[in-house]
């Protein structure tokens, strides 16, 4: 049974249904199916194993705070260990992901779509029912699997602490 939460967060002013548990540190993250640029499917763990990924769930890049919090861990990643990579995820249309990447010079974060199932959108309690958008939030996930820091954004206009994640996914090598 899906859990659906009212109350947790607003969009446009109006309280929104949010899909799923909050996941928190110390649970193992689920693996997930989303699509590349190339609408390639994706899996989320398997196609990174190996690696302390930085999960972002955004809205959507064409948004001010969603293009800035990309782009600024475009530039956060080029100081990062090769064993950390940073995947961010929207339910903006791959066309749409491609088009923005190129235009904003984004090439260290690896842009994905949750447009077709929202399959990471359900499973990281991520997805705002009303809209079929991502709230945002931020995990680390270790080379194990397991969630060493979750964050949710209690508005969708707030960016995460960049220091601090920056930090738990060093922490997590």
């Amino acid at each position: 049974m899906t859990t659906e939460r009212i109350g947790v967060v607003k969009f446009r002013g109006q309280d929104v249904t949010v899909i799923g548990k909050d996941l928190k540190p110390g649970d193992m993250a689920p693996e997930f199916i989303v699509q590349t640029l190339d609408w390639a499917p994706f899996n989320g763990l398997a196609n990174t194993q190996g690696k302390v990924r930085i999960i972002s769930a955004l809205l959507s890049l064409e948004t001010e705070v969603c293009d800035r919090e990309t782009r600024r861990f475009n530039q956060e990643a080029a100081a990062l260990s090769k064993d950390i990579i940073i995947l961010a995820i929207s339910t903006d249309l791959p066309y749409t992901q491609k088009r923005w990447c190129g235009g904003a010079g984004v090439d260290q974060v690896t842009v994905l779509s949750d447009h077709m199932g929202t399959d990471f959108g359900l499973k990281f309690a991520c997805l705002i029912k009303e809209a079929r958008i991502l709230r945002r939030a931020i995990f680390v996930v270790d080379r194990a699997g397991k969630i060493t820091y979750a964050a949710y954004m209690s508005a969708l206009g707030d960016e995460p602490n960049y220091p601090e994640v920056l930090a738990a996914a060093k922490a997590a090598l």
